[in-house]
């Protein structure tokens, strides 16, 4: 896109003038005004110098403009171009950078013919393919972004409907069961009624009888005073004959739940899946040519190659869709969320993880247990509680995670969705760090001693030489730990060679590290509250989160890679006076 900002002349600006520039020279890379150029035109030095109109600067894409014949690095002329690095240089980045670059040309002879090329006067048709590609991109994602929202309210409704049958087979088994209720009820207070009538008529006789006994023993002849006894005696018999029929045994309602529906509670751990099922794009693009670059002169790199050109940089934007990698400045984490745990629940976080469903798994100290939330940050449900001394955590594959028991020199493979524990792993020393990619896991202790263990047979394998390491991570085959004592974040082989070691002020008492999908490794830097990001290559850093963010204390973290999900934890920043009630922080990078 052509610039719109309006350029004054370089050398009135020295003297504090603001004279409109009317020309640019291409070798001197200043403006001048009318006045200036005037003089430039006629020094001995400049006057055989290339200018163009400042209207005709201004019409330049903006990264063209930004393009200079003076190194950056040094301040110096740029005259030589390294065709290993695909990049020019100035005499010190040749001393300094290139000094074993053997494939090295004066820039001049890399410059020659470029404009007269075959493939320059094709750019304006490459231009055009590869904005047609662009739109055809961005109609095909328009489009899908159009399906997936149909896809999800077709997800609602069924599962509404789903819920709805549900709700109606339960509502008609509800009624099934009170009307069965009902029903028995009304037949049992029925029975006992109609022998409590008869009990009572019995009373009622009794009752007379006692009234006038003293009556019937003066006055009733002795016929009369024989068959009372006897009526007597049958009341007496009546009783005793309910009693042996088992009438007044005590018969109680109760309700036996199925076990079916208690085990529905239990067993169901979810409504369902959403899966996300990928299929071949039906999007068609119009090919690019190959090799351009090579043709813009006979095995001599072009200009385009001393800077991405926007054709190589839009043809990956329409064709490949794959975003460039970001700088280390770039990396700014934005707070999402924050864990919600009930109130009686204080947290020591030893471990924290994020699982490919985005749930995650915490391991709390203070009652040795992992607690499971959820992609929210709210409280689920406890998974598990250890008998012995939990020390981390990380995810193996299917609802399972491994959790490291130190003083048990044992890793324990733990279903998040059965509750339980599924398998044991004996080590040679202590469970410390632990990290796994689904293949393989790697165990640290605290001293010298890891151990990969290999998920398909079991096999251990003992590696030598990661001195120190404790918290570990996995990444395209390398693993990468934290040395607390030295505040030193290294890279190894997955056979325990080093690679790198990287050691700064920002890092104070590492305890916690993870990787992005970039590998960029991320610090939980204890000593000074901060979260620290260190290049992949080991050689700068950046704190990225401070105690200002509200990080205090931060212990573990961990990235979801396919998300950009990071969690961090943190001693909560309120409550000074209770040192182990600690929350996490939910951000996106």
């Amino acid at each position: 896109m052509a610039s719109s900002v309006k350029h004054f002349c370089t050398i009135c600006e020295y003297d504090g003038i603001s004279n409109t520039a009317v020309t640019w020279c291409t070798e001197c890379e200043v403006f001048f005004c009318g006045d200036c150029e005037k003089t430039h035109s006629k020094s001995g030095l400049s006057k055989h110098h290339k200018t163009m109109s400042a209207d005709n600067y201004k019409k330049l894409p903006t990264f063209m403009q930004q393009i200079s014949s003076q190194c950056r690095d040094h301040n110096t002329m740029i005259e030589f171009y390294c065709s290993f690095h695909a990049c020019p240089c100035c005499v010190e980045c040749v001393t300094d950078k290139h000094k074993k670059c053997q494939d090295m040309k004066h820039l001049s002879d890399t410059l020659q013919q470029v404009k007269a090329s075959a493939s320059v006067q094709l750019f304006e048709k490459d231009l055009k393919n590869v904005k047609e590609n662009l739109d055809t991109a961005i109609m095909y994602l328009k489009t899908r972004i159009s399906t997936i929202n149909i896809q999800k309210t077709k997800a609602i409704e069924e599962i509404s409907y789903m819920r709805k049958s549900i709700n109606d087979y339960l509502n008609k088994l509800e009624q099934n069961i009170l009307n069965d209720l009902e029903s028995k009820h009304s037949k049992l207070r029925a029975n006992m009624a109609t022998i409590l009538q008869q009990m009572e008529q019995g009373a009622s006789q009794i009752d007379q009888m006692q009234s006038q006994f003293t009556n019937l023993v003066q006055h009733a002849t002795e016929l009369q005073m024989y068959i009372g006894l006897k009526e007597i005696e049958k009341t007496a018999k009546y009783i005793g004959d309910l009693e042996s029929a088992g009438h007044f045994t005590e018969k109680n309602l109760e309700v036996n739940i199925s076990s079916a529906l208690q085990s529905f509670l239990q067993d169901v751990k979810s409504f369902g899946d959403i899966n996300i099922n990928t299929t071949s794009s039906t999007l068609r693009l119009k090919t690019e040519r190959k090799n351009q670059a090579q043709n813009l002169v006979p095995e001599v790199p072009g200009i385009d190659q001393i800077k991405p050109s926007l054709l190589t940089r839009l043809q990956n934007q329409a064709q490949h869709l794959v975003p460039e990698v970001p700088g280390i400045e770039q990396i700014k984490p934005s707070l999402l969320t924050r864990l919600t745990s009930p109130k009686d629940m204080k947290l020591n976080i030893w471990a924290c993880h994020i699982l490919p469903d985005s749930r995650i798994i915490i391991l709390d100290n203070n009652k040795k247990q992992l607690v499971l939330f959820s992609n929210d940050g709210i409280f689920i449900r406890n998974v598990f509680t250890f008998s012995k001394n939990p020390c981390d955590v990380c995810f193996v594959r299917n609802y399972t995670v491994a959790v490291t028991l130190r003083s048990a020199n044992q890793i324990a493979l733990v279903d998040v969705e059965k509750n339980k524990i599924i398998q044991t792993i004996k080590l040679s020393h202590e469970g410390y760090g632990v990290a796994g990619d689904g293949k393989a896991l790697v165990i640290t202790s605290a001293g010298s001693q890891c151990t990969t263990v290999n998920l398909n047979d079991m096999s251990h394998t003992i590696l030598e030489g990661m001195e120190g390491v404790g918290p570990i991570a996995l990444f395209q085959g390398n693993i990468y730990g934290i040395n607390y004592h030295e505040n030193k974040v290294s890279c190894y082989r997955i056979t325990g060679e080093p690679l790198w070691t990287y050691q700064n002020s920002d890092v104070a008492k590492p305890r916690g590290l993870s990787l992005d999908k970039n590998g960029f490794v991320y610090i939980a830097s204890n000593g000074n509250n901060s979260i620290v990001v260190v290049s992949p290559d080991g050689r700068t850093c950046k704190r990225i989160l401070s105690g200002s963010d509200g990080i205090k204390d931060p212990w573990q973290i961990n990235i979801n890679r396919e998300t950009g999900i990071m969690i961090v934890s943190s001693r909560k920043s309120d409550d000074d006076s209770v040192s182990d009630y600690e929350t996490a922080f939910v951000y996106k990078i």
